[in-house]
């Protein structure tokens, strides 16, 4: 027993950072968007259950993803600056271990999911899909960035199915909005990686959009405000709302201004600065509710 529980201790670091528990980022994109949703489907506060039940479940999902994402990778990994030491990569964490793992974390945010109500349940299982088929696109298409997008804005129709029993047609607009921000942003963290991209042949949207990567994400970045305008428009939302993605429009200039020059770290800047995109249309959101 006390080998086995030197054993643990001696791997709990490794899969911490299989699951990336310190860069938490990427749990707040794929949460923001969700917790639009809830906020909007439940005209307010959601209720300790599903609040509960979508946080748990984001994080659950997003550890996962990040399992799938590095098992899929596991030999491209070696040859990229930003990834060479992951776990599996290195071979501290086994193949078989990772997936094992992977698969205890879907099936926990499957059990939070049997506690909704099937609509919801049945979606689950196109979460699923969507979080398994994303990290195998890079070798076959450079619109990767698409499916991740429909990836993470999947806690949307969830929200609805869990809150309301029902899926309106307009939370499509708030799903096309997470779809066209997740484009624009995983371009700018594949930016990051483009030289070695390249090199190995993984293929990608900063690949795709060459020198045309700066117009397209802010052409992006414009559809993103105008469709979430018509959120706001089909859901009645007030100033606050509005005064949310005036304060969102000002972190997309700045993040215009960080890749300029296309330097890997001001992408990788840009990258986490929609953490606060995301943050600032909640609170929006929130406000609206809190004070109509």
């Amino acid at each position: 027993m006390s080998t086995l529980r030197q054993t643990l201790s001696e791997k709990a670091p490794d899969y911490l950072q299989l699951i990336r528990i310190n860069r938490p980022i990427g749990t707040y994109l794929l949460l923001w968007p969700t917790l639009w949703a809830l906020w909007i489907a439940a005209e307010g506060w959601p209720g300790i259950k599903l609040f509960i039940i979508f946080i748990l479940g984001t994080v659950l999902m997003r550890a996962a993803g990040c399992i799938i994402n590095d098992y899929a990778d596991r030999n491209i990994d070696r040859h990229v600056k930003r990834t060479v030491n992951r776990p599996l990569t290195t071979g501290r964490i086994s193949s078989k271990a990772a997936l094992i793992f992977c698969a205890v974390l879907c099936l926990s945010a499957f059990a939070l999911v049997l506690l909704t109500n099937l609509k919801t349940i049945l979606l689950s299982f196109g979460a699923v899909a969507l979080t398994a088929c994303y990290p195998f696109m890079k070798r076959y298409t450079h619109l990767p960035q698409v499916v991740l997008g429909a990836a993470f804005a999947w806690g949307i129709p969830m929200a609805f199915a869990a809150t309301q029993n029902t899926l309106p047609p307009a939370l499509w607009l708030i799903y096309i909005a997470v779809v066209l921000w997740t484009i624009c942003y995983d371009t700018f963290y594949a930016m990051v990686d483009k030289d070695d991209d390249l090199k190995i042949g993984v293929k990608s949207t900063a690949i795709l959009f060459g020198d045309d990567d700066r117009l397209i994400t802010a052409t992006l970045q414009v559809c993103t405000i105008v469709a979430l305008i018509f959120v706001g428009q089909q859901f009645e939302l007030g100033y606050w709302f509005y005064i949310g993605l005036i304060s969102a429009v000002v972190l997309f200039i700045y993040q215009q201004h960080l890749i300029r020059h296309r330097d890997r770290d001001a992408c990788l800047k840009a990258f986490l600065n929609n953490h606060w995109v995301g943050a600032v249309i909640f609170l929006g959101i929130l406000m609206h509710y809190l004070v109509s």
